[in-house]
């Protein structure tokens, strides 16, 4: 038992250690309140209520991501730095599957523009897909083919959903060497449509919802 000297920070750091062990739908206030050994109604003096904790705990494991799949990828391009944010983002989901699971939330769009990390986090994306060529909305659609195929894979392998004998890394690996062949002959919009309209006012809601899961 850990007793007093609260503060937001201690109890965002607690409730990700608890979401790695228990999962993250079953982090709750009194589990953390029993943790600091102390009553429940202490913690909300720092958190405001559940959603609160839930939201405080997605940018706290958005910001760790993050980080990690920054130096995954600083000084790479192409092949190599999609391997290195591929690597990094398994990495973290495997390693950490309550902090993982809570980067997946929907957040409010307000949190979103005014975090430093979401930012973060779209610059580094975009930035690695704009090295293979792409501009909008090209851009937008890779950045959901990527997050869907990483995401959709960490959550079978955490869960045991592969059976094949075959070793899930090196299906892994041949994963990023598609995506990266997907990459480098994307089908571009403005070779598929003589029109090529595509109004900033869209751009900016794709953007925004790419950025709301990291």
């Amino acid at each position: 038992m850990v007793r007093a000297g609260l503060t937001p920070a201690r109890i965002v750091a607690a409730a990700a250690d608890l979401a790695d062990e228990v999962g993250f739908e079953n982090v709750t206030l009194s589990a953390l309140a029993r943790h600091f050994g102390v009553k429940d109604a202490s913690l909300y003096s720092h958190i405001r209520n559940l959603d609160d904790l839930r939201t405080r705990l997605a940018l706290f494991a958005g910001a760790e991501l993050i980080d990690r799949i920054a130096v995954a990828v600083a000084g790479r391009a192409g092949r190599d730095a999609l391997a290195g944010f591929a690597g990094a983002y398994r990495e973290y989901a495997l390693e950490r599957p309550g902090r993982y699971a809570a980067t997946q939330i929907r957040m409010d769009q307000a949190l979103i523009a005014a975090s430093p990390d979401f930012r973060r986090t779209a610059e580094i994306t975009y930035g690695m897909l704009r090295a293979y060529g792409l501009e909008e909305p090209d851009l937008t659609d890779a950045v959901r083919l990527l997050r869907s195929t990483f995401h959709g894979y960490c959550a079978l392998e955490a869960t045991g959903g592969f059976g094949a004998a075959r070793e899930v890394k090196k299906s892994w690996d041949k994963a990023v060497d598609a995506l990266h062949v997907t990459l480098e002959n994307w089908p571009r919009e403005n070779n598929c449509e003589n029109n090529g309209e595509n109004s900033s006012e869209n751009n900016d809601e794709q953007n925004s919802e790419e950025r709301s899961n990291g």
